[in-house]
């Protein structure tokens, strides 16, 4: 297939760049050239807000769609001159507000979340948008993405307590569930989307497998080879000052991904894979947290912790 990727050059959008041309696809991708290219991609370079003539007249058999947040970004590419046969979204759960009955599903009302405020809402925008323009669109709404070329500092940080054999600061008793989703599961997926074309449209997708924060704690720091030691934080100190999730617990049902992709990377194995790589390239996480800063000068000098 000739497959164009907006992005390309990081986390998410990168591992799937890689991952379609290792299986012999011709993969384009959008970008503006600012950071190394996946080797045997075509590079379209420019602003997928300002494409000028970059893609007039140039056909795709898919469009894997993985840097839009709003509204804007679709209507950019879409009015760009690009043809294609079929449209992937990666959207995000953070469409269903939080007051929705969990697991959320499909099938609920979407509309305004208090914890992902715009972000949410401008994924729900961007999705209505592309469904008016394209009804065959294929729209997938992710919980939390992991695994190689993560560059958010999310499963480094307790990877790098772990190689520093420190602690863990944990919030409260740790029992607040997560949901993830590998990186290599998402482009499978999209693979059986783009063969199989199936009359759902709407898709959550993530893993089965629910953790909570201190089980994801305690595999993160197995993956480095350490057993995690917790200190207990109390509640009124605000969580994501020293942690790298918000105090937000929710969970996805999987039931209509699970009829075409019933089998996903377990989690432990995911993770030991994702370590083996940050390990030898701890410089790809570009947003850092002062999460140890913090305790150290906050929750150790305050409450003796």
């Amino acid at each position: 297939m000739k497959i164009l990727i907006t992005g390309g050059t990081t986390f998410v959008s990168k591992f799937a760049a890689e991952y379609f041309v290792l299986r012999g696809h011709d993969v384009t991708v959008l970008n503006r050239g600012s950071r190394e290219q996946v080797k045997g991609v075509e590079l379209i370079c420019c602003d997928r807000m300002q494409p000028g003539d970059a893609l007039k007249g140039r056909f795709f058999d898919a469009v894997l769609d993985i840097t839009a947040y709003t509204q804007e970004h679709i209507c950019a590419l879409l009015d760009s001159g690009v043809a294609f046969d079929d449209y992937v979204f990666i959207s995000s759960s953070a469409v269903y507000p939080e007051t929705n009955p969990q697991p959320f599903t499909e099938e609920q009302e979407c509309g305004h979340n208090s914890v992902w405020g715009d972000y949410g809402m401008n994924k729900l925008r961007a999705e209505r948008y592309l469904s008016s323009r394209v009804p065959g669109a294929y729209i997938l709404r992710p919980p939390y993405f992991y695994g190689k070329y993560e560059n958010l500092y999310r499963e480094a940080f307790p990877f790098d307590c772990a190689m520093q054999d420190m602690p863990f600061y944990i919030p409260g008793s740790g029992e607040m569930k997560l949901q993830f989703f590998n990186v290599h599961d998402l482009c499978r997926f999209i693979e059986i989307l783009l063969s199989r074309h199936p009359q759902n449209h709407v898709f959550n997708v993530g893993s089965n497998e629910i953790v909570t924060v201190r089980e994801w704690v305690g595999m993160c720091y197995k993956a480095a080879g350490k057993e995690a030691h917790f200190i207990s934080v109390d509640e009124t100190i605000p969580q994501r000052n020293y942690f790298c999730f918000y105090n937000y617990e929710y969970v996805l049902d999987v039931s209509r991904q699970n009829e075409l992709m019933p089998d996903t990377t377990g989690l432990m194995q995911g993770l030991q894979e994702e370590y083996d790589w940050y390990k030898n390239n701890t410089d790809s996480v570009y947003y850092r947290k002062p999460y140890v800063e913090f305790i150290d000068n906050n929750i150790k000098k305050n409450t003796g912790l």
